[in-house]
């Protein structure tokens, strides 16, 4: 069995794959894609027709998309989990991957590209634009901080896929010095500190040494 992963250790969407292929304990190789060169040749436009990060080739099956991605590799590959096998909890487990899709991660991404990326490029931040992120990103947080006040992690007391969606975007809240529209929640808050500590994020994130990757 081969595993490649062709994406970015610095992108969101990567991540969330690193960070399910660690809970896993898989195995894959990282080939690095850099967005706006690499991305666009006609080799990786056949692999990905958007032009986008990640992909996974496993053997001769191929797929794009994250949450498409972390989904199949939950269930293609041994270990724990990271679906939950009660139906409620499954789909309380869906229905926040939907709300992370739509409602958290347009209005985050807003932030982290006016506060994270546009720096690293040399452009202007757009203070209007990070204000009109917060307002339209504050109302999820406070449903996030509300949902989180009687349960551990988002889908019940365990660790999801869910949970792996949010935690690439919040990383870079806290980058781009608005790390308080979470720290200042307690329950959600509590559930990142939970989650950013184990040690599939801190692989992902390089502050461990990423046991997934072969060479």
């Amino acid at each position: 069995m081969t595993m490649t992963i062709y994406g970015h250790p610095m992108s969101t969407c990567t991540r969330k794959v690193l960070t399910t292929l660690a809970e896993k304990k898989a195995k894959a190789k990282l080939v690095s894609i850099d967005l706006g060169t690499t991305n666009r040749t006609p080799d990786y436009l056949a692999r990905q027709p958007f032009g986008q990060i990640p992909v996974l080739e496993h053997d001769d099956f191929r797929l794009y998309e994250s949450r498409a991605i972390c989904r199949y590799l939950d269930q293609v590959l041994p270990g724990v989990s990271l679906t939950p096998s009660n139906p409620q909890q499954r789909a309380t487990m869906e229905q926040w991957i939907s709300i992370e899709t739509s409602n958290f991660t347009p209005h985050a991404m807003t932030l982290i590209y006016q506060l994270v990326f546009h720096p690293t490029r040399g452009l202007a931040t757009d203070a209007q634009k990070v204000e009109e992120g917060k307002a339209k990103l504050v109302p999820t947080l406070d449903i996030l901080e509300k949902h989180l006040g009687s349960r551990a992690y988002l889908a019940g007391e365990q660790f999801t896929l869910a949970d792996i969606g949010y935690l690439p975007y919040i990383e870079y809240l806290f980058a781009g010095n608005v790390g308080h529209l979470i720290s200042s929640r307690y329950h959600l808050n509590a559930w990142w500190e939970r989650s950013c500590h184990r040690s599939s994020w801190k692989q992902a994130t390089g502050k461990e040494p990423m046991t997934v990757y072969e060479t």
